[in-house]
């Protein structure tokens, strides 16, 4: 058949054409947020098969093969890998409607040059083999797969009791790209579960090199990984919140809650939100203090499915889009923290449900200022919104409402190595989207302006919002 995947796929018109071609094909990537492992990049792991790298902690695929009825076992069970992989050709040949359908193929064309069919039962066997005779010893590992996307920079999740050992492995490897850590305090601020939470903060300490008891102590600890994972080269925080913490940052009932729970007791509710609320007002102090990015992703209910959640625990696919107001808390945060001498640090606002997108979107242009291009940003579409859909109206609502040039594009938010494409295909959709503009006369056909803006909403903005060496 001819090709799926062709050099002009999503880009409809001239304009789109030269836009991606000429500006934003060869751009490198800058993947600011992602949940890759730093042991497997460490160590440049290779792999036996696509299944390994393909299917292993993918919810989105997970998802799928569920809502089509295939059986567990061969999603996250005891099957073989061969299996998986059969289980993922019957279902693809059901997506289209779904990003993945998009990003099956695009996977398959780069790296391992497949274009030239569709995935499905009738060509398993054939992508089964080629792909594995190009992997396995002495073939592509994950260094591979980073050079030929172009990445340059990696910015991992990792918790503030992390050693940061594969980072420091890597800072002295040839790894080709630079692979940077992101704090993610989210088991922190975790009190609900105060056994658990206790077990976590006695890790903590140690990290930290020292007893936490009172909240004094706990927030010179933070200072300390802060300071620790900046030696690193960390710049960034990275904060999961289905609504902002609402309290308002009173010490006194937060040191309260802290001893209560550092006791073995529960604090009540009212009481764990004040502490939630100091451990995050802090980390935006120290944010600002080091120069650092907070990332604040918003909107998502996790765990819902409790039996998937017992069997596998967090990020099984068991998670959805929540619903509430938490642009009036977001604003009470922002505001509170602009105030503080040390003020507000760059911030990224993600919205997992998209009928908040003009709401953060007008936010962010509240808290620009301090001669920091695009200080506040309206991040890019986030997980159940990362379709062509959804990047479409993020980038209108972070253009109808504020600076697209400022914007600092798009991430993985990924597990697995082959998700690289989804640079590629927001690149395409920005173009796609810009181009028809031109085409249609909202734009002037000036492309050394718009190739401009693409250049930098692709790679540079990000490079220049964080500080990486472009």
């Amino acid at each position: 058949m001819a090709e799926y995947i062709t050099e002009d796929f999503l880009l409809g018109n001239e304009p789109a054409r030269r836009l991606y071609h000429e500006f934003a094909e060869n751009e490198p990537i800058a993947d600011y947020h992602c949940h890759f492992p730093p042991a497997e990049l460490a160590e440049n792991l290779s792999y036996d098969n696509i299944a390994r790298m393909w299917l292993t902690g993918d919810h989105y695929k997970w998802r799928a093969m569920r809502a089509l009825g295939e059986p567990e076992r061969v999603i996250t069970g005891d099957a073989g890998d061969r299996e998986k992989f059969d289980a993922w050709a019957r279902t693809v040949p059901f997506l289209p409607g779904n990003p993945m359908y998009h990003w099956t193929h695009m996977e398959l064309k780069k790296p391992f040059g497949i274009a030239d069919r569709l995935f499905g039962p009738d060509t398993a066997d054939a992508v089964w083999e080629e792909t594995r005779a190009q992997l396995g010893p002495g073939g592509i590992r994950v260094w591979d797969l980073l050079d030929r996307h172009r990445v340059r920079t990696i910015c991992t999740t990792d918790d503030p009791a992390d050693s940061l050992a594969h980072h420091e492995a890597l800072a002295k490897s040839a790894c080709p790209a630079r692979v940077l850590p992101t704090l993610r305090p989210d088991k922190l601020a975790a009190a609900g579960d105060p056994p658990a939470w206790n077990g976590y903060m006695d890790k903590f300490a140690a990290a930290a090199g020292t007893a936490i008891a009172t909240l004094d102590d706990f927030l010179a600890a933070l200072d300390n990984r802060h300071l620790f994972f900046h030696e690193h080269g960390c710049r960034a925080s990275d904060h999961a919140l289905a609504v902002p913490y609402a309290a308002a940052g009173d010490r006194a009932a937060a040191e309260k809650a802290f001893k209560a729970l550092r006791a073995g007791g529960a604090a009540d509710p009212a009481g764990v939100e004040h502490f939630q609320a100091a451990l995050l007002e802090e980390m935006a102090r120290l944010d600002a203090r080091r120069g650092w990015v907070m990332q604040l992703h918003l909107g998502a209910m996790r765990n819902l499915n409790r039996g998937l959640f017992k069997r596998l625990g967090p990020g099984a696919g068991g998670d959805a889009i929540a619903d509430g107001d938490f642009a009036r808390p977001l604003a009470r945060f922002l505001g509170r923290v602009n105030g503080e001498d040390e003020g507000l640090p760059k911030i990224v606002l993600f919205t997992l449900n998209p009928a908040y997108n003009e709401s953060l979107a007008a936010m962010a242009g509240c808290f620009q200022g301090d001669a920091v291009r695009g200080k506040v940003q309206f991040g890019s579409a986030w997980w159940f919104n990362d379709h062509k859909d959804g990047m479409t109206r993020q980038i209108q609502a972070a253009a109808n409402l504020g600076v697209l040039a400022a914007f600092i594009g798009m991430l993985t938010d990924a597990r697995g190595f082959l998700c690289f494409s989804r640079h590629e295909y927001f690149r395409r959709i920005l173009c796609g989207l810009l181009g028809g503009q031109m085409a249609s006369g909202e734009l002037p056909a000036d492309y050394p302006l718009v190739g401009r803006i693409v250049k930098d909403v692709s790679y540079r903005n990000a490079c220049r919002y964080f500080g990486f060496a472009e």
